[in-house]
């Protein structure tokens, strides 16, 4: 037991030091902090110049509410308890593999290091992204996940800070699926993804962005605003019942396993969900509405 609160604390520590460091010394080209800020402001702007929705006020409905959340859950959750949390859960499992005398190599594939470090990078950009595809069709289809996706889900119109509004349990579940397909891949340096996560960032900002794209033929690789507007439809079709376009980066998982859906220019069509307009519209009752809501166990 205080080998886990070491790493608590170890890590309440190390995260505070290195969100300092990012803040005060941004001497270094991959600097999330300002990396966010960066790409946030470049896609603000072309929501600006090329917007989709012209009646739609450049800050829109709940542009405020959703900076927050960027920030929030982009830097301070990772203080608050993403960090400590991850680290303590991979040591536990660690240590129920080395209970039985085996180790997260024992299940490794190959050592990236091995690799070029264009593949190696592309690998793991590719599995990340199809487990995260899956991951969020689960955020849809299990219904004590979905009042947690609601959240995201809650926004009205859509623009680039809409990309990261979310309930704080999102990327548990997110991080939780993903940690033993990545490690049995091999250890990635974080500076090397770094790229990754910049690229990722960018496009999932544009594809909450007020802009009429799907980048032509492109369409069919990359997620895009004009596939991810319908994903945020009210109005589900028929013939669907949990949703559609769950692609967070690439759109093609949606193409080959058949869940996409865009019937139409879908510019100002309804966001949200069914019953949506008693969801609450702060951040705190966000937060706590999984916990306190009287349809836990709806879908």
């Amino acid at each position: 037991m205080e080998k886990y609160i070491d790493i608590i604390k170890n890590s309440y520590v190390g995260y505070w030091n290195y969100l300092k460091n990012e803040i005060l010394f941004q001497n270094h080209w991959d600097n999330y902090f300002y990396g966010l800020i960066i790409i946030s402001l470049l896609v603000w702007g072309l929501e600006i110049v090329f917007p989709w929705r012209k009646k739609q006020s450049i800050f829109r409905k709940d542009f405020w509410l959703d900076t927050f959340y960027m920030f929030f859950n982009f830097f301070l959750l990772n203080l608050i308890i993403l960090i400590a949390l991850s680290n303590t859960a991979a040591q536990f499992f660690n240590d129920v593999l080395g209970s039985i005398g085996l180790s997260i190599n024992s299940f490794q594939l190959f050592d990236v290091d091995n690799l070029p470090k264009w593949l190696g990078l592309f690998v793991f950009f590719i599995v990340s992204d199809f487990v995260q595809w899956n991951t969020h069709r689960l955020l849809h289809r299990v219904p004590f996940l979905w009042n947690f996706h609601k959240v995201h889900h809650s926004v009205k119109e859509m623009g680039f800070a809409a990309h990261l509004r979310y309930h704080w349990m999102e990327p548990v579940v997110y991080k939780s699926l993903l940690y033993i397909p990545i490690a049995i891949i091999g250890n990635y340096d974080a500076k090397d993804v770094a790229i990754v996560y910049f690229f990722t960032i960018t496009i999932g900002h544009l594809n909450h962005a007020n802009l009429g794209w799907d980048y032509g033929f492109l369409k069919y690789i990359f997620n895009n605003p004009k596939m991810h507007i319908w994903h945020h439809a009210k109005a589900l079709p028929k013939h669907v019942r949990f949703g559609v376009n769950y692609g967070l980066t690439l759109s093609i998982w949606d193409y080959l396993f058949k869940t996409n859906y865009i019937p139409h220019n879908g510019k100002d069509i309804e966001l949200g969900f069914s019953g949506d307009e008693t969801f609450p519209k702060d951040f705190i009752k966000q937060e706590l509405y999984p916990v306190f809501s009287e349809d836990k166990n709806s879908d």
